[in-house]
């Protein structure tokens, strides 16, 4: 075959599989349809990255998590059973694969819990889109790993509670808890602390916004 009839060919395989749905993506890649694969890193690669710069700065850091991670996924996709999303399960081994990159550059892992967790430069979500921007970026940064997970694929990713607990591999009860406790520390510093409260006359929403978000978490 001349390489013209080759680009074609391979043109034709990336057709069939554009339009299908995750489930049967992984079918067709258990069936050793590599392109299928592709499709799934296409169709996926920039929320995985996107979540992989909610905990790290440096940009090349958080290509190569979100590399090692689509990895992973392909290398362990026979044991992916289907009672979650897969975009649920890669979330959950993109998580696991940043706490351990995080573990291995803090040299011991007792640190994993009060690691700076660093937000995306251009977050999406309106309750950082706002005069109080920085500074509650900054406290999101000083929570705990697990609230601050929470909160991320809650606020951020815009994620059910169920979905949070798989890829935490917690209860969900215990993954609502997270996000609560998170919500209730930001809106404990956002009311005492004195230059929250300057600026919230300023942009007063912010607060109302945590307060709502706490409430939808009862």
């Amino acid at each position: 075959m001349d390489d013209k009839g080759s680009v074609n060919d391979r043109r034709m395989k990336l057709a069939q599989v554009t339009n299908l749905d995750d489930l049967d993506l992984i079918e067709q890649v258990r069936k050793g349809n590599r392109n299928a694969f592709s499709e799934l890193v296409r169709k996926h690669q920039k929320s995985l990255l996107r979540l992989c710069m909610r905990f790290v700065t440096d940009i090349n850091v958080a290509q190569d998590i979100a590399q090692d991670s689509f990895i992973k996924a392909f290398e362990k996709l026979e044991t992916f059973e289907g009672r979650a999303s897969f975009k649920s399960w890669l979330f959950q081994i993109g998580v696991n694969t940043a706490k351990n990159k995080l573990r291995d550059q803090l040299g011991k892992a007792s640190s994993i819990e009060t690691v700076e967790f660093s937000t995306a430069a251009r977050a999406e979500n309106a309750l950082v889109e706002n005069a109080v921007g920085k500074m509650l970026r900054f406290e999101v940064d000083r929570l705990p790993f697990k609230q601050k997970t929470a909160l991320v694929l809650r606020v951020y990713e815009d994620l059910s509670f169920t979905e949070i607990a798989e890829i935490m591999n917690c209860p969900y009860d215990t993954a609502k808890a997270n996000y609560r406790h998170a919500l209730l520390k930001l809106k404990e510093i956002f009311s005492a602390h004195a230059d929250f409260k300057k600026i919230a006359f300023e942009s007063i929403h912010a607060l109302s916004e945590i307060n709502q978000k706490i409430m939808e978490a009862e």
